[in-house]
């Protein structure tokens, strides 16, 4: 005759059966990370609109900076934006000193639309260079591309 003894293997068999799960399920977390992938995914071209404008199309390259650079825009009524904020054509020079620590080398690019007088573009050239900037650019879109998706 065989009898157990209470700190026995056989006399805890509930706690053999109710032992603690230790793996752990992944698969909800990397689910709500691909939802969470794609939604970015197609929200990130959405965001980087900015003011609208109709560019004017041209045969020169793209030009490919490694960092983001200042934009000063002109929109079709003639208002100024400093990147997506409307700023007074005054108070431009001094803004433009501050955001770059007084730095000449900065690169800043204006964007006029297509509909407004050159000379509001020279104008707004004219501010940028006699604060001592010397890297300003225009920029115009290529030729073939969709303005029409691109300014929403």
């Amino acid at each position: 005759m065989a009898a157990t003894l209470p700190g026995s293997r056989d006399a805890g068999t509930r706690s053999a059966r109710y032992r603690p799960m230790s793996e752990i399920n992944v698969t909800p977390m990397v689910d709500v990370m691909l939802v969470l992938l794609v939604i970015f995914m197609v929200t990130a071209p959405l965001l980087t609109v900015g003011v609208p404008v109709d560019l004017p199309q041209t045969q020169a390259p793209a030009i490919n900076e490694p960092k983001e650079p200042l934009v000063i825009t002109i929109d079709s009524k003639g208002e100024v934006y400093l990147q997506n904020n409307k700023i007074d054509p005054k108070d431009l020079g001094p803004r433009l000193v501050a955001i770059t620590n007084n730095n000449p080398n900065a690169t800043i690019y204006v964007r006029g639309d297509r509909a407004i007088d050159y000379g509001r573009v020279l104008e707004i050239m004219g501010v940028v260079s006699s604060a001592g900037f010397t890297k300003v650019s225009l920029i115009a879109e290529l030729p073939g591309t969709n303005t029409k998706a691109l300014r929403r």
